[in-house]
């Protein structure tokens, strides 16, 4: 076992070092080819695990107890529990091996022939006069463009483009969904929120309580839609005003300028915070250059043999920009927090990966705003805040209500492209509260997440991660200064108990009742009045 963890975390850090040199170059295919031995490695290397869970399971309760008196294993104690408890509930190794192996072309294959099939796709569109033939990723950008016609435009391309291409991947979400709900059967899992909820730690009971609260307290996002609407000069949000830029960023944030702000509030909650920031800046840990050749978007990955991380992002002088680095230095600080423990209890779930990256936003966000002195920025500020808190409260609640009802679904029969786009319509109705003008029936083909095959319900734990991180951060302004500790406590704790356990421990909250919920929620909700009141005066 002790091996086994000492190989993970080898794997570890050379699968990050692979994705730092691939990133920073996407033409370095010298990093491409090590990078794919190592995901050959990966599958021998869970195979390994698989085997050894099993015998943990062929162990009798008395056995099992005695294995972990030894003082080695103790660290890892919940982890090993728990891995003799999912593999109980799984079949025979011999079984789960097959179907590992059928796996390969008949259910993660489909998976890449989305990715095929999409990335081949072009939508016509007129941008600012000129016709053009944009790929999926460069017409979803132009669907925050400022202007209102070309967002319409836009909209109505894509949505024709998804349209035309909906027997395809409504087969393809078919194969995904059944081939998912089949393995479930014949586990004897009756849920199909039964493995979403065991890889994020997670009850069902939280997890439902989570929601109740959410629906509960829609109303002030409501509100935001129908101030926003305003300013927009729109009668009604549609799905593509959503995200519309609003209000006016005053300047641009140079590289250097926005770390010393992210220093400087990460320093006045924490010290810990503030060197981890200095030590990334000092060391080099920060791949920020904007220059051609990288990947889009940003990370931060861990190095646990050198107890380090590495941020990549492109920095180009934009609050969204800054934002992202306060993000992932948020990661990187928890990896901080964790790389003292034994391997196996540094890997945190999902559902808590998002705590220290969410809190740190917030801690910049608000110091920002506190800040503002012009009503165009206030009102810039809060709307990116509240786009976020859409996201979760809607967006991928709408996600969650039509994932739920695919699964239950499909364990009776396949559907047709139209029944899922009624799915998808109704769920984002009931989401929104019938608060839009237009939705997006076809989101259920362009969303990539319903097409994963590692993880199913990749929606609930992004809503889950951002208001427990609300909730800590609404704790923290009713609590004396020793919160800081008892913060950096509870991102030790996040890989070696189960979020419920968690919260007990370090908030002394029940996750499954809707108190700490609606603290959480009262985070957002009072952005969302700011927002109301700002843009009063604009009216």
């Amino acid at each position: 076992m002790l091996a086994l963890q000492d190989v993970d975390a080898h794997l570890s850090n050379a699968l990050s070092y692979a994705g730092c040199l691939i990133a920073q170059n996407t033409n370095d295919h010298e990093a491409i080819r090590f990078n794919e031995r190592l995901q050959v490695a990966s599958a021998s290397f869970q195979n390994l695990n698989d085997a050894l869970n099993q015998q943990l399971a062929k162990l009798s309760k008395k056995q099992f107890s005695d294995l972990l008196k030894h003082q080695e294993l103790q660290p890892i104690q919940f982890v090993l529990e728990e891995r003799r408890l999912r593999a109980l509930e799984k079949l025979p190794l011999e079984q789960e091996a097959l179907i590992h192996d059928l796996a390969v072309d008949g259910f993660h294959g489909w998976y890449q022939l989305y990715q095929t099939h999409v990335g081949k796709m072009r939508i016509p569109c007129t941008i600012e006069g000129k016709k053009q033939l944009l790929s999926v990723g460069q017409a979803y950008n132009q669907l925050t463009h400022p202007d209102h016609k070309t967002r319409s435009h836009v909209f109505t391309q894509w949505t024709k483009a998804w349209e035309k291409e909906k027997d395809t991947l409504a087969q393809i979400l078919n194969h995904i969904s059944g081939f998912r709900s089949k393995v479930y059967e014949k586990r004897g899992w009756k849920s199909s929120l039964k493995e979403a909820l065991d890889l994020n730690r997670l009850s069902e009971k939280t997890l439902s309580t989570m929601w109740q609260v959410i629906s509960e307290n829609k109303t002030p996002f409501l509100d935001y839609f129908k101030a926003k609407a305003k300013l927009l000069k729109q009668k009604k949000l549609a799905w593509h005003d959503i995200a519309a830029p609003i209000g006016k960023q005053q300047k641009n944030i140079s590289y250097q300028e926005g770390f010393a702000l992210i220093e400087e509030h990460f320093q006045t909650f924490s010290p810990s915070m503030g060197r981890l920031a200095k030590q990334a800046k000092q060391q080099e840990w920060i791949e920020a250059e904007d220059r051609p050749g990288k990947s889009p978007g940003g990370f931060c990955t861990p190095f646990p043999l050198q107890k380090q991380s590495r941020i990549f992002m492109t920095y180009s002088d934009s609050l969204d920009n800054l934002m992202t680095l306060a993000h992932e230095l948020g990661h990187a600080y928890h990896s901080q927090a964790v790389f003292d423990l034994p391997h196996l209890a540094q890997n945190y779930p999902m559902s808590l990966a998002e705590t220290a990256s969410t809190f740190a936003e917030q801690i910049l966000s608000d110091a920002l705003l506190k800040k503002a002195t012009k009503s165009d920025e206030k009102i810039f500020l809060l709307d990116q805040r509240l786009q976020r808190s859409s996201i979760f409260f809607m967006n991928i609640h709408s996600r969650f209500l039509f994932e739920s009802e695919l699964y239950e679904k499909r364990k009776h029969s396949t559907l047709s492209a139209d029944e899922l786009c009624e799915m998808m319509q109704n769920a984002q109705k009931t989401a929104f509260c019938q608060s839009l003008s237009e939705y997006h029936p076809y989101f259920w083909a362009e969303k990539l997440h319903f097409y994963l095959t590692e993880l199913p319900f990749y929606n609930f734990p992004y809503a889950f991660g951002y208001l427990f991180s609300m909730g800590i951060y609404a704790l923290g302004q009713t609590l004396p200064k020793g919160f800081a500790k008892r913060y950096h406590s509870l991102l030790q704790d996040t890989g070696r108990m189960s979020c419920e356990e968690l919260a007990k421990k370090h908030l002394d909250v029940d996750l499954t009742a809707p108190d700490f919920w609606q603290g959480a929620i009262d985070v957002a909700i009072n952005d969302a009045r700011q927002f109301a009141l700002a843009a009063k005066k604009k009216f």
